[in-house]
């Protein structure tokens, strides 16, 4: 068995919204919305723990009532940072699970080959995690904005969600690494000595975070409409 967890607490400061990340709207849909068609359609999801905020609990549950997502499980609320909100749902991820998925609500354009990919590569490994080969040059700089050095970007790669593990594994990781301050789960599964598959994503899987990032959204949107078959 499978459990997702959606992280959904995103208040949208950058953005300049007056609503919550989860409740933006791109192309009249909330954003939200997009990756729980993605994670209920997918067929090797098994249920779905919606994690938000105090404060935006209720106009999510309210946003996607009238939707057909049959796979979520319940809707809780989240803690003060992002791996609190991931220790949260964790919690309530059902004892007959094996996998945890975890995703960003801010990655709305996740798809169903990049799920299958990255479940599959976890089942061999024990954790996967997408990410992309970094393009740009990279270089490290000093307090004062000085150069030290141009970082080779052969090894780099830009992270994404969603992040497969073994419950277990991330269970432990979460336990005994929860008050650590992270930016992704595996991170804290590093931590315990363990290894993480990469598995290469796509481009369109962006995470919306400023008014550009949501100009492109619109625009990534409108062009995956238009291919649809």
């Amino acid at each position: 068995m499978l459990s997702a967890i959606i992280l959904a607490a995103g208040r949208g400061k950058r953005l300049g919204a007056k609503l919550s990340k989860p409740l933006v709207k791109i192309n009249n849909k909330p954003l939200i919305n997009y990756s729980l068609c993605a994670f209920c359609r997918h067929p090797e999801i098994d249920e779905i723990i919606v994690v938000s905020s105090a404060q935006n609990k209720k106009q999510i549950v309210k946003a996607v009532k009238n939707c057909s997502f049959k796979k979520i499980k319940s809707f809780i609320v989240g803690g003060k940072r992002r791996q609190d909100s991931v220790y949260n749902g964790l919690k309530k991820v059902s004892l007959k699970s094996d996998w945890v998925l975890i995703h960003d609500s801010a990655r709305p354009f996740i798809d169903n080959k990049s799920i299958s990919k990255v479940i599959q590569e976890a089942k061999k490994t024990g954790a996967a995690i997408l990410g992309l080969p970094v393009k740009a040059t990279i270089k490290s700089v000093c307090g004062a904005g000085w150069v030290n050095k141009t970082v080779d970007r052969n090894n780099l790669w830009e992270i994404q969600t969603p992040q497969v593990f073994k419950k277990g594994l991330i269970l432990r990781a979460y336990e005994k690494y929860s008050k650590e301050n992270v930016t992704d789960d595996a991170s804290l599964v590093e931590k315990l000595g363990a290894r993480v598959k990469i598995v290469e994503g796509r481009s369109e899987n962006i995470k919306i975070t400023t008014r550009v990032d949501l100009r492109f959204a619109q625009l990534i949107a409108k062009r995956l409409k238009n291919n649809a078959v």
